[in-house]
């Protein structure tokens, strides 16, 4: 398993740095984590107790949470990351400047298949991904750093990219 930096959310120095980098403001790198953690009170996840919140940024400056939602029948069930970002383009919302995920767990979550792929159909490969634990801490998925994941093939496929 590769390594990476864990962060702090109330670690403000880091903060300015994280969001100045990704061209995001401070407060909407805190309000990503502040939605995706409230976004887990609506998880719908009565077999597994494994409450998920997610929270996109639109380019137009607009939030999107999700929650996880189980099924008896596993399989049937969605995650948190598909439900904000289902949203979204239900409501026409197209283009995306950050994801924010969050878990009660420690260390971070890492999106399933189903989900990377489904983020890969609707961000670009360079929209940073917040994953925050139960304590706050974070991971900063991009691909000049730590690829954690790393792509399902070789090149994934996209609404630009055809497999």
């Amino acid at each position: 398993m590769p390594s990476y930096k864990t962060y702090s959310i109330q670690d403000e120095s880091h903060l300015a740095e994280v969001a100045s980098k990704y061209g995001l403001t401070e407060d909407q790198v805190q309000t990503l984590h502040d939605r995706s953690v409230a976004a887990k009170s609506t998880a719908y996840c009565p077999y597994s107790k494994f409450r998920v919140g997610a929270t996109i940024l639109s380019n137009a400056g607009q939030f999107t949470d999700g929650a996880n939602v189980e099924n008896a029948s596993y399989g049937v069930g969605t995650c948190a990351e598909r439900v904000a970002f289902a949203k979204a383009v239900q409501e026409g919302i197209r283009g995306f400047s950050a994801v924010g995920v969050a878990a009660d767990i420690e260390p971070t979550v890492s999106p399933c298949g189903a989900c990377r792929q489904f983020l890969r159909e609707f961000r670009t490969v360079e929209t940073p991904r917040f994953i925050f634990n139960i304590k706050g801490d974070y991971v900063v998925l991009t691909p000049e750093g730590v690829t954690v994941p790393p792509p399902l093939l070789p090149v994934t496929c996209g609404a630009d990219i055809r497999c």
